[in-house]
């Protein structure tokens, strides 16, 4: 009951505003349920004067629901399908992961933009927008709104992707399903935007799904890269604390080794064993799917409860500019290497 107490006005806050979010994000997913939801969050926090009430349970959200995001977005995962579909374009996903990473890290250094930023903007941008942020979040102990920072620049440049590429794709020469699929996969970082862009590739075209499907398979497995990611930045940021430790005291690795990430990836052997050993139809898995959905929602909710709107506006120029430099690195990567490897 103290626990209720502590923590039920806040979580009921934040569900609220999700629930509301959720149905905004089914009818303008171009822009996508987590977006509106750190928009509300901000606002509402402008007229909240005193969140004492409410600030743990916002907290909680923020951080445990978020978690439990990701733990449920392995539901999602059969990994023999993306073994077996997603392998042609895996040197793409590596390539793409990899300037992206690189760009934020050569920008971290000569712009001075802080650490963690940079982190999350360079990681969402790569593998897939804010699944990603939540998971490298919690790894690195980002604050809420370094969180909201690296989502709102995500954002920003997932709408242009969506509504640029079709046409990007067409002035390339792009022919069928295939060569269009798999830059969607690789280039968009948001589910939300993958889908936008290829449905709207399938409409152009009178393709059906086809397109659809192979740029959600390319992009389920960029999102397995999360499980690397994550596992090396819990070792670097336990390395930087064992250095900077002057007293001499023991760090404890389950305060800094993302065990949710463990979970992650046992939520996604579970589909595969059993949608491929036992036969269950993936449509089982479907709420658990969607509940991940709903929980990345009420966490960002929660982040925009706690983020000043004012300061993130202030501080957003250098975060937007390397936002833009990772799209454009990973968007040129991913044109090249499909030429190179004949797919396109």
């Amino acid at each position: 009951m103290e626990w209720i107490r502590k923590n039920g006005k806040g979580i009921l806050l934040c569900l609220g505003i999700a629930v509301v979010c959720f149905f905004l994000g089914k009818w303008f997913p171009i822009i996508g349920g987590p977006v509106f939801a750190i928009i509300m969050g901000m606002v509402i926090t402008l007229f909240l004067k005193d969140k004492g009430g409410l600030q743990e349970g916002i907290t909680f959200t923020s951080k445990k629901i978020l978690q439990w995001a990701v733990i449920l977005l392995g539901f999602g995962l059969n990994l023999s399908v993306i073994a077996s579909t997603g392998k042609q374009s895996l040197p793409i996903i590596i390539a793409t992961i990899a300037v992206s990473l690189i760009i934020a890290y050569v920008l971290c250094k000569v712009m001075k933009v802080p650490g963690t930023i940079s982190c999350l903007v360079g990681v969402g941008s790569s593998i897939c927008g804010g699944s990603a942020v939540a998971a490298t979040a919690s790894v690195i102990d980002a604050d809420d709104e370094e969180v909201a920072q690296a989502i709102s620049v995500i954002f920003f440049f997932n709408v242009l992707a969506a509504i640029i590429f079709p046409y990007l794709g067409t002035v390339l020469g792009f022919q069928g399903s295939e060569s269009f699929g798999i830059f969607a996969g690789t280039a968009v970082n948001d589910t939300s935007s993958v889908t936008a862009a290829a449905s709207t590739w399938d409409s152009m075209f009178h393709l059906g799904s086809a397109t659809l499907d192979k740029a959600v398979t390319v992009k389920l497995t960029r999102t397995l890269a999360i499980i690397p990611i994550t596992l090396v930045l819990a070792f670097y940021r336990m390395r930087q604390e064992k250095k900077a430790n002057v007293e001499g005291k023991k760090v404890e690795w389950k305060k800094v080794f993302p065990v949710f990430i463990l979970y992650f990836i046992l939520a996604s052997v579970i589909t595969t064993v059993a949608t491929n050993v036992f036969h269950v139809s993936n449509e089982v898995f479907t709420p658990l799917k969607e509940l991940s959905k709903f929980f990345i929602i009420m966490a960002m909710a929660a982040i925009g409860l706690n983020t000043d709107i004012v300061k993130l506006v202030k501080k957003g120029g250098k975060p937007i500019f390397m936002g833009l430099c990772c799209w454009v690195g990973i968007t040129v990567v991913s044109i090249v290497m499909q030429h190179a490897l004949g797919i396109w």
